[in-house]
């Protein structure tokens, strides 16, 4: 489900946003009530105004002082709930010496996590680290909670109210864990999630507000009127929401959280590898790309939402031409290209998927699989000369380029001038279309004489020319080759795609010098076959045995 469109956010998150809204004004609404009216001691009235300095920081100060450098806002923290973890010390009569040392304990613990951030901010030894550490210091801040929120019901001047919000706050703490893990499973409707946490994220401040509204040992006043207690709410609501309504536009400008250029492209992974909240990114990245000098998918003017919904669009376009009039639609440069389906699959994988399951593999089962492939059709291929045997010797199958132009080398790979001859072998072949063979020093170019994308290839080397053995083959042909470095062998395949599905032996059996390379082909309905054998010979005469 998309989030957001060009027509604006979808059902769920509309209704969350409107409700997160309501549940915003009934908070904020209990956080701003005026403080209960009553003496308070010199201690008591520092607490409150720290607790309410507290909800000011939460609500409005954080903004501010986010400007400053972090030290600045770790220091703050730390000088502010140092002092009212004193207060609350002091002020609540706890009723139990153990119970006020407990909370003590706890309180000291939290601060020394405040602490340590600030350390780890100003570049610091810190006073500790690991998972252990940090998992004691989160169990401390919640023990903390909950001693003081029993210190409060032995007290009694906090209301049931308030306890019960402070038993709140721990419970929207403890969602914070698995809900951060769902928004990393999630792409759809966790906007609408993060929303609603957002607004009940402000139950911790309503309990802070009221502990410093309830402070006076005196009883509270008595509440108003219904009718009056209505208007005042709806007052408040007012006050809250018209500012918050009167801010909210209509997104204009786009949100370019990835470009083309972005280091978080995820690039060599595959889907199976990114995390569902990585695959929008992932889509992103590509939709944006530059990458080797081509035009974009779409414009930059488009914002991230934008550019996802017109992504799960051309997922769901039936033919190019659909795909052409979306992308047109869009504004892209090059709307003929439609989209590929391996970049479409990080946005709609249930519709690509059904279609290209193999996209949908990690990068260890793509390898997997790829390596069970090979190793079928290695198996699909038959030695033509089982009974002659090399003195070394290999078949597999091997993987042409897809447009099929290319053939394969024999070639000395550590000659000097190894590229430079590999050039000339080929541009003998593309100059002679009825050429199969093109020879240059060390290299051999071997064309097909199928349009196919692979074929199956065995490699003989004999100390001996062995007998020529025509029959049953097309076209036979022998050229000289030389090695100037004691090899000869065909390019493995490797982490590429082209090349020997297997190991290539060392055809230069005799080290350094002058060789004979005989190639047979043929062509059935199995697919095209070829034999190479290879022999020591100064003959620099090309022979064709079988036109």
């Amino acid at each position: 489900m998309d989030f957001y469109t060009r027509d604006g956010f979808d059902t769920l998150t509309t209704a969350a946003l409107l409700v997160a809204a309501l549940v915003k004004a009934a908070l904020l609404w209990l956080i701003l009530r005026a403080p209960a009216r009553g003496p308070l001691d010199r201690r008591e009235k520092a607490l409150r105004r720290l607790l309410y300095l507290t909800v000011a920081y939460a609500l409005v100060l954080r903004y501010p002082i986010a400007l400053l450098p972090e030290a600045a806002g770790a220091a703050f923290q730390l000088a502010l709930w140092t002092a009212i973890y004193v207060l609350y010390l002091l002020v609540i009569r706890w009723r139990s010496r153990t119970l006020r040392a407990a909370a003590g304990a706890m309180f000291a613990a939290e601060l020394i996590g405040m602490t340590d951030y600030l350390l780890d901010e100003l570049d610091l030894p810190e006073l500790g680290s690991g998972g252990i550490f940090e998992f004691g210091l989160m169990l401390a801040g919640v023990t903390a909670t909950v001693l003081t929120v029993v210190g409060q019901r032995r007290d009694g001047r906090w209301s049931r109210g308030t306890q019960v919000a402070g038993w709140l706050s721990l419970s929207v703490y403890a969602l914070v864990l698995p809900l951060n893990f769902l928004f990393g499973s999630m792409s759809s409707g966790s906007l609408a999630l993060q929303v609603m946490m957002d607004a009940v994220g402000l139950v911790g401040l309503v309990w802070i507000a009221a502990t410093a509204r309830e402070l006076p040992t005196q009883e509270r006043p008595a509440d108003p009127p219904p009718a009056r207690r209505r208007a005042v709410r709806v007052a408040v609501a007012a006050v809250v929401l018209l500012p918050v309504i009167g801010l909210i536009h209509p997104e204009q400008n786009p949100h370019l959280t990835y470009t083309g250029w972005s280091a978080a492209c995820y690039e060599g992974l595959g889907f199976g590898d990114l995390k569902p909240a990585e695959r929008e990114a992932a889509f992103l990245c590509r939709a944006r790309s530059t990458d080797g000098g081509v035009l974009p998918m779409f414009p930059d003017n488009l914002s991230d939402q934008q550019i996802l919904a017109y992504g799960r669009a051309l997922c769901r376009a039936k033919d190019p031409r659909e795909q052409e009039a979306i992308l047109t639609r869009a504004g892209s440069a090059r709307p003929a290209w439609g989209a590929n389906p391996w970049d479409l699959v990080h946005v709609c994988p249930e519709i690509v998927g059904a279609t290209h399951p193999e996209l949908l593999r990690s990068t260890t089962e793509t390898e997997a699989a790829n390596t069970a492939y090979i190793a079928e059709k290695n198996a699909a291929c038959r030695d033509p000369w089982p009974r002659t045997k090399g003195v070394v010797q290999a078949t597999a199958t091997y993987f042409l380029f897809a447009d099929g132009d290319h053939g394969y080398l024999v070639h000395d790979p550590e000659d000097e001038t190894a590229d430079e001859e590999a050039e000339r072998a080929m541009e003998k072949v593309y100059d002679d279309d009825s050429a199969l063979i093109g020879v240059a020093g060390s290299a051999v170019l071997v064309g097909h004489i199928e349009d196919v994308v692979d074929l199956c290839l065995t490699v003989k080397a004999f100390r001996t020319a062995p007998p020529r053995r025509t029959a049953g083959w097309q076209q036979v042909n022998e050229v000289p080759v030389v090695s100037r470095s004691g090899l000869l062998t065909v390019p493995e395949m490797g982490g590429g795609e082209v090349g020997a599905g297997a190991p290539m032996p060392n055809l230069a059996i005799a080290g350094k010098g002058r060789y004979r390379l005989r190639v047979y082909v043929r062509a059935g309905a199995t697919g095209e076959e070829h034999l190479v054998v290879v022999f020591p010979g100064a003959s620099r005469k090309r022979l064709t045995l079988k036109p």
